[in-house]
Parts: structure tokens; sequence; C-alpha cells
């Protein structure tokens, strides 16, 4: 198997996750992480993105803003953004989102979390390609809101990865920025091997 061929779906949980005081809180869906994290998901052609969110409320304004950029105005507006957003599901819970990839995929999924923290079982990106290619899928990636998911969650997962570290002691990207930046480590182009080369796309002709 190689990194093309990877059935890789991401999730994007609002409960349970902890504030800035620990404590276990279900976070408000943003707009922005709904239409930006749908883009980087059709950039790097992730099989589903599930936005797990428990509160009926929050699940009917997903709904409305979906059917504004898939079927209203926005759609006839902006293809390419109704094309991302087509990934998108709104699951109540993760065993929700989790049956709903073994339905589709035949297997239950191998989860993988991440977090701004460092646990024992942490592993690398390079560790984690070398996984894709190597074990079975199909996987769920899960980004936590807030101040990261509850420890119990983190606790089930089979893989954890490393934070993303910058260059100062500063660690609170956004969770849509950490997104993609996850996303490319673990399937863009391994330019880390020296063997990074230009799409066909980025080099044609503007003649």
């Amino acid at each position: 198997m190689n990194l093309q061929d990877v059935r890789l779906y991401i999730g994007l949980v609002h409960h349970p996750v902890y504030n800035k005081r620990m404590q276990v809180i279900a976070t408000s869906v943003t707009n922005l992480d709904l239409h930006d994290i749908s883009r980087s998901a059709t950039t790097y052609d992730v099989a589903g993105y599930f936005v797990i969110h428990p509160h009926q409320a929050q699940q009917r304004l997903v709904g409305e803003i979906l059917r504004y950029w898939m079927e209203g105005y926005g759609a006839e507006y902006n293809p390419d953004r109704k094309e991302a957003l087509e990934r998108l599901k709104v699951t109540a819970t993760l065993e929700e989102a989790m049956a709903a990839i073994e339905e589709k995929e035949g297997r239950q999924p191998k989860i993988i979390t991440t977090d701004a923290r460092i646990y024992d079982n942490s592993v690398g990106y390079r560790q984690m390609r070398e996984k894709f290619v190597t074990e079975d899928g199909p996987w769920l990636l899960l980004f936590g809101t807030g101040f990261g998911m509850e420890r119990e969650m983190m606790m089930q997962a089979d893989y954890i990865l490393y934070p993303v570290w910058g260059r100062g002691p500063y660690n609170h990207l956004s969770v849509r920025a950490a997104a993609a930046i996850i996303l490319d480590r673990l399937l863009g182009e391994p330019w880390f091997e020296g063997d990074f080369s230009v799409p066909c796309s980025a080099t044609e002709s503007s003649e």
C-alpha cells in the first residue's frame, strides 16, 4: 500500500473537551472550522470529515450552513466550496462516526488523536506515515476543540500524534491551522526525504 491508497477520515470533536479550567464542556461550532477544514480535507483527498457535536441546536446550525453552500445561492456563487463541504457530515458522538465509517469500509477505523500535550504513547509524523502503508485501515484522525479532548478519549486511541511545535515557546494554534499542518505532514509530499516534486498543475504554462 502507498499513501495514495490510505483511507483516512478526520473528525472535529466538540464534546467531550476541556475548557481553560480543565472542566469538560461542549464547545460551539464555528463557521470557519467548517469551511477551512473541509477545504484542507478535500485538498488532501480525505475520505470524510465528521463534525462531532451532541447538541441538536448546534447540529441544526451546521445543517443550515451546509444547505446554503450546497443548495442555495452559495452553491451557485462558489461551486468549489460546495465540493469541499460535500465531505462534511455531522454526528452526535464519536461512536456514531465510527459506525458510519464501518458501514462504508467494512471494518472499524483505527483512531489517531492529536493534542498540544505529550503522552507516553505519542508517535511522530514519519512513524505515522509508515504505519499508514504497513497497517490496514481505515483510519479516523481526531482534532479537539477548546483546550483539547478529554483524557479518557485520548487514552482510547490507537495512536496519539506529537504536538505541532513551532520555533518559539507559544503553542496554541487554531484547530483549523493545526489540521492543515498535520494533514500535510501525514499525506503531503515527503519533502523531508529530499524527493519533493511540484504537482504538474502548478508547472503548467499560463500563456
